[in-house]
This record gives structure tokens, sequence and C-alpha cells, in this order.
């Protein structure tokens, strides 16, 4: 049963997390799913860029662009009424320069999100602060960076030794600082993310973190076993949607084979579904 229809703001998540609420997001990538996830009243829906891996099939999130990232956004923006939309700030599409991202952050506002996400700590500080003085809500991500993937030497659990957590938490601190609402903790340590969680005003959304945090995210294909490929550990499988759509479609093409599908009768009695055809 979907929550109240009133639409989800940037200053809800905060409030959410000062009454010890816990926040869900999941990924989507197209109106429909968009309007079911809005029904079953998933708070925040991200348009991430992981959409390069369970849409276009590449084996990373390096080569989405711009243009993939804003269809994809006004196609979800079109379909959820109550979520919050977040889009994923592409590889290099806010490194370069402050004034470039936010040419490209604005196009993704414009095309219908009502905030972005990127990725870094201090690196990306005066990016945040420009992003928010331009009144473009902002999302960082800490811990497992995707799109460092190489840099990263792979898809590895991060802040692991104290070295590493202390300079995350600073990247925590700074990203505050700089005016971003919340932030994504991803594949670290549980007490490292819950330490962020406790030190950090905004809330903290993790994938692989742990239950410390003050929200969940995960991508939507592997948590309703849509994706048949690699499934990261930490994820909870709530359906396995592929199978299943497997095995309908299997039955649609042994009745189209046997001719048992279109049935004579519903012909004659006018068209149903949507009359497409398609």
């Amino acid at each position: 049963m979907a929550e109240s229809a009133k639409r989800i703001r940037v200053r809800h998540l905060e409030e959410k997390k000062q009454r010890g609420e816990k926040i869900a997001m999941l990924t989507v990538y197209d109106a429909t799913m968009a309007r079911l996830l809005d029904r079953a009243g998933i708070d925040v829906l991200l348009v991430g860029d992981s959409l390069g891996m369970v849409i276009e099939g590449h084996d990373s999130t390096l080569p989405v662009t711009l243009d993939a990232v804003r269809h994809h956004t006004q196609a979800v923006a079109r379909g959820a009424k109550r979520a919050l939309v977040v889009a994923d700030m592409p590889f290099l599409t806010y490194q370069v320069s402050r004034a470039e991202a936010v040419r490209n952050a604005g196009t993704l506002i414009q095309g219908g999100a009502a905030a972005v996400k990127l990725e870094g700590g201090r690196a990306v500080v005066e990016v945040i602060k420009r992003l928010a003085a331009s009144g473009i809500p902002v999302m960082g991500h800490l811990g497992l960076l995707p799109q460092h993937v190489h840099q990263l030497s792979g898809y590895r659990m991060q802040a692991r030794s104290q070295a590493d957590a202390d300079q995350l938490m600073e990247d925590a601190r700074a990203i505050e600082d700089a005016g971003a609402f919340s932030v994504v903790l991803e594949s670290i340590p549980a007490e490292v993310a819950r330490t962020v969680t406790q030190e950090l005003r905004i809330p903290t959304i993790g994938i692989g973190a742990g239950p410390f945090c003050d929200g969940q995210v995960l991508v939507s294909y592997d948590a309703f076993g849509l994706n048949d490929e690699f499934v990261p550990s930490f994820v909870k499988q709530y359906a396995n949607l592929g199978e299943q759509m497997v095995e309908a479609a299997r039955e649609y093409a042994e009745d189209v084979r046997c001719g048992k599908f279109p049935v004579l009768e519903r012909l004659a009695g006018g068209p149903a579904g949507n009359g497409s055809g398609k």
C-alpha cells in the first residue's frame, strides 16, 4: 500500500532522518516502472547511470552519456507523481569545470529530475557549492565510486582501514558543508557507515553498507530478479521476475506455434488491451 500521495521533496528526507524514519530508494529507468514503484510508496527514484549496465549492456557505467540519462529521466518523471526523482550525472559531466557541471545538471533538472547525484568527496566540493548556489539539489556518493572503477582496480569494498575510514568521514563532512542534501554510502563497512550516519545532519543512503544508514538503495533489476548475470552478495532479491518473464514468453511462443493464440472468439469480441498491436 502506497503512503500519502503528497510529493516528496528534498527537505522531507532530512525530516525523515530527524524522526528516525528509514528512506526507501530504488533505481528506475522508464515511466511504467516509475508508476509501479510510486504506487508501492518508494520515497526516491534514482535514474542511475547503472542504466549503462542493466539497460545498455555495458560492463561499467563509464559509457553512459548525458543524453541517455536525460532521456530516461524524462520518462521516469512522466511516471512518478509522488517520489523524489534524482538523476545521476554521468562520467565527465561535472569534473571538467564548474560552469559545465551547472549546464549539465541543469539539463537533467529541465528533463524532470528534482535533484542530481554525483560521485566524490573533497574533490567535488566546489562543484557541489556551485550547483547548490544555482538552485540545484545535490546528492553525494562516497565509498565505492563506480565511475572510478579503473582507479579502484575493480568493484571492491572501501574504507576498510582506519585511515581510509577517517578520510571518508572528512569527505562526508566536506560535501555536507558544501550543500549536499544527502549522501549515498556504497560498499563500506557497516560500522563506518554507522559513524558517518551519526555524525552527519543530512541523510545517508546505504548500498552494501549495512543496516545503520538512514535509508537504503538497490538497483531495481537486482532487487526484482531481472538481472540474470552477476548480483552483488548484499542484494536481497524480493522477486524472481526474470524467470517469470522467461516462462511467460515461452508459453506465449508455444501458443503461437500451436495456434492457441490468438483466439478467434476474442477477436470477434473486439480489440483487447491498448489496441496498438505492438
